[in-house]
């Protein structure tokens, strides 16, 4: 039987944390492995109320060993991640898959078997993430395209013959009806097979948050394991509440030294400078059409005077605008 870390990463969110952990466990009834609650260095408490809570409820003695570390930092997703994916099972051994579950997410109770189900069955596979829906049973947009020089036109220019003409070029796929191959999916429902980790390492923790599984499956794509999308496996998902993504009043450094990091990792300085023009020359011909259009923005104040900003300084050697952040949910 096959044997499975689960990691849940917690940011000041404990009592969350602990209802996504209780739900991971009804999903994992049946399933070798372990869980893994990671506190990211909260400093509220958070550790002790969930250690408390674990071993009231006998969680540390189950079938499923639940384990609470604490990471000593918030170095971001990728590093709390990291660290309980090295911390491995208990005892030390060697899990086949990792799972990484967010805070704020909810799996139902078939919805890490089917994705366990998918990669044994799809040996070729390297990762496969579920369906991920709201509370309240909205479907999100979780599966993308890798992001792209046209991709950044178009998602500013916000127009529908350009986003007709580049249709295989838009970052967001409609929503799959069917279990499909993607080129990335959103981390709050992702499992991996160890092998791949092994073979093209962790998520890189030059990324606080966000792109940082873009970049994980990219790389894994790029050794030859593709990523699937399982619709079967169906996770309920908050989202965002962490991050306070949905409150943003400016788009944080934090996001914007990610994309940087992603354009000029994957594809070098000159490739992530033009991305960074075509989102500038994308956003300025929607803002013109606001001018006669009644219109939602669309994005936070001041974005695209703070993504020229944040490039030059970082062409100019200032380097980027990196904020202490939250950093488990998505």
């Amino acid at each position: 039987m096959p044997r499975l870390l689960t990691v849940i990463l917690n940011w000041r969110s404990p009592e969350m944390t602990l209802q996504s952990a209780e739900a991971a466990l009804t999903a994992l009834q049946g399933v070798d492995g372990a869980l893994t609650i990671v506190d990211n260095n909260s400093g509220d408490g958070s550790f002790e109320k969930i250690s408390a809570a674990v071993a009231a409820r006998g969680w540390d003695r189950g079938p499923q060993q639940v384990r609470v570390l604490q990471s000593g930092r918030n170095g971001g997703f990728g590093a709390g991640n990291n660290f309980g994916i090295r911390a491995g099972l208990p005892g030390g051994a060697r899990p086949d898959y990792v799972y990484i579950l967010n805070s704020d997410a909810f799996p139902a109770a078939d919805a890490i078997r089917a994705l366990l189900d998918h990669l044994e069955t799809h040996p070729a596979t390297g990762f496969a993430g579920s369906y991920i829906h709201g509370t309240d049973g909205a479907p999100h947009r979780t599966a993308f395209r890798f992001p792209s020089i046209a991709g950044e036109f178009e998602a500013q220019i916000r127009f529908g013959p350009v986003s007709r003409l580049l249709r295989r070029q838009i970052v967001a796929q409609p929503i799959p009806e069917a279990t499909v191959r993607v080129d990335w999916l959103a981390g709050a429902s992702l499992m991996m097979r160890q092998d791949v980790l092994d073979r093209i390492g962790l998520f890189d923790e030059t990324f606080f948050l966000y792109f940082e599984e873009t970049d994980l499956c990219r790389r894994a794509a790029r050794a030859g394991w593709p990523t699937d999308y399982v619709v079967e496996s169906r996770v309920a998902h908050i989202g965002s509440a962490s991050t306070g993504m949905k409150d943003w009043a400016r788009i944080p450094g934090f996001w914007l030294d990610s994309r940087l990091h992603y354009f000029t990792k994957q594809h070098g300085p000159a490739y992530a400078a033009v991305a960074t023009l075509a989102a500038l020359a994308g956003g300025a011909l929607w803002r013109l059409r606001l001018l006669v259009q009644r219109k939602d923005r669309g994005d936070p104040p001041r974005f695209l005077r703070d993504l020229l900003a944040h490039h030059l300084r970082h062409l100019t050697g200032f380097g980027g605008t990196k904020q202490p952040a939250p950093s488990p949910a998505e």
